[in-house]
């Protein structure tokens, strides 16, 4: 399948434009001022995502974002870095250095992984390697070892958007919907309705995973990077909520890949379907939505992943 979802890109700050007193706090809690700064592609956060380093040869990789470019993004940077901060050490992801945080901007400092985003569209080998990699992950998550939210409590209606649009709040659908979602408004909000203990359990998910939030590593390693969404869930949801994008970033067919997955095999068919369905109902009701500010390709990317998650209920229906 070709790839239909648009690179996912934020409006990425420089690192150049980032306040003095930034840079300041990030060169104390690395050791010595910055000297070069190379900004990371990808991922939708509107702040900035550099690599950096020293004039001493020290290496760090930066996340900063302001208020003022997007109001909800420093609260994600505040939960990122407690969640990164209590990853035990056998969790594949970066390690927290150190924050700054001065109510406006937030910044999060962690050591550089030497790695580099799959290829997308997505090639086999390297599917099935990080395929290999989130049953691993979902493995050493079980039991959670962080007091993180359950998934219901954290996403709490986000993934009632089928009974949203069946409600008439996005307005008349037709035409900005595929005729089958329009024509099934009233059963798809019935069947994504168990969603919140269809998805109950207590492996901590990552809640995002997609190609720009996991670094492949020279020594056939996967390292799963930003945390702020993670929850409590079952042990499948991660794989859940990774098919759609892969999908849509030209993957195979999610449901064969999932039936076939240790977490997802033994999954139960009726938990799975509703969580599916409430996947698909968040990322299309949330594609008709004005795109927040600095995140100018975040809607079309869900579109696509909505499109994606509705081909695979459909062929589990």
């Amino acid at each position: 399948m070709p790839s239909t979802a648009p690179p996912a890109a934020g409006a990425r700050t420089p690192w150049e434009a980032l306040p003095a007193r930034v840079h300041d706090a990030v060169a104390r809690i690395i050791g010595a001022p910055v000297r070069h700064a190379v900004t990371e592609p990808g991922g939708f956060s509107p702040g900035a995502a550099a690599r950096l380093r020293t004039a001493d040869g020290r290496r760090a990789f930066v996340k900063a974002v302001s208020a003022d470019t997007n109001p909800d993004s420093p609260a994600l940077h505040r939960t990122e870095a407690r969640n990164a901060a209590a990853l035990p050490p056998a969790v594949p992801a970066p390690r927290l250095l150190g924050t700054y945080d001065d109510g406006t901007w937030v910044a999060l400092v962690f050591e550089e992984v030497a790695g580099r985003q799959p290829h997308v569209p997505w090639r086999p080998a390297e599917l099935r390697r990080v395929l290999d990699a989130v049953a691993d992950l979902s493995r050493t998550l079980t039991p959670s070892p962080l007091d993180a939210p359950p998934a219901a409590e954290k996403l709490g209606d986000a993934f009632d958007g089928w009974r949203r649009l069946r409600d008439g709040a996005a307005g008349d659908v037709r035409g900005r919907l595929d005729d089958w979602s329009v024509a099934h408004l009233a059963d798809l909000a019935e069947l994504a309705a168990p969603w919140p203990e269809s998805v109950s359990g207590d492996t901590l998910a990552h809640a995002d995973l997609r190609a720009d939030n996991m670094l492949l590593t020279a020594d056939g390693g996967v390292v799963f990077v930003d945390w702020p969404h993670a929850v409590r869930a079952a042990p499948w949801f991660d794989l859940l909520v990774m098919l759609p994008c892969v999908r849509a970033q030209g993957g195979p067919d999610p449901q064969e890949v999932f039936t076939a997955h240790p977490v997802g095999r033994d999954a139960d068919p009726g938990a799975v379907t509703a969580a599916l369905a409430g996947l698909a109902g968040f990322f299309l009701e949330h594609a008709l939505r004005p795109p927040p500010p600095g995140l100018p390709t975040l809607r079309p990317f869900q579109r696509a992943q909505g499109e994606a998650a509705v081909e695979w209920l459909r062929k589990r229906l």
